[in-house]
């Protein structure tokens, strides 16, 4: 994940790509009933029930948040996009990052025990947070990406997030198993 005060690569403003930005002028977002987040826009009311989603969360994980809703016809709507975070009050930010933490299914990889390959599939046994599991991924360069400085984001058949911050932490052996299949 990227340092909290590391510089972040300039992106250029597209004015009529359609994306709405919410400011925090404009832009108030607080708990509500039953601990839901509400957000309200200035002059437009009230968005309830409404949840975060990172657009980048690799590249930009304090940047272009989505705020999201269900309408009443159970359709998922977007309300607009923060671009940095930062720039929202402290409560605003701590209430967006539990939301996030919701949103996101992304489970961390502390050990390795087994990486077999079997008909285009490589087959994980590991230890995450939540103790030890199994998970698919299909052994394609789509399904593993590099995560920040020398880690690695692998997805797998049903596109969950299993993440290895740091390859350095990982014994010699685990690393030997998981670059024996995983070597881009």
């Amino acid at each position: 994940m990227a340092e909290p005060n590391a510089p972040q690569p300039e992106v250029p403003d597209r004015p009529g790509l359609g994306v709405r930005w919410l400011q925090p002028e404009t832009t108030h977002v607080f708990s509500g009933t039953f601990s839901l987040l509400h957000c309200t826009v200035e002059s437009e009311g009230i968005y309830r029930a409404v949840f975060a989603v990172m657009l980048f969360p690799i590249s930009y994980p304090d940047r272009f948040i989505s705020l999201r809703y269900t309408d009443s016809e159970d359709k998922v709507r977007e309300i607009g996009v923060i671009d940095r975070l930062r720039d929202f009050p402290a409560e605003a930010q701590a209430l967006l990052h539990e939301s996030l933490q919701r949103q996101t299914h992304e489970k961390v990889i502390e050990r390795i025990h087994e990486v077999r390959e079997e008909k285009g599939m490589l087959f994980f046994h590991v230890k995450t947070q939540d103790g030890w599991e199994r998970f698919v991924m299909p052994w394609r360069g789509d399904r593993a990406e590099d995560y920040s400085e020398g880690g690695k984001l692998l997805l797998d058949a049903y596109d969950n997030r299993y993440v290895i911050p740091d390859l350095a932490a990982l014994t010699t052996a685990e690393r030997r198993q998981l670059t024996a299949y995983v070597y881009w």
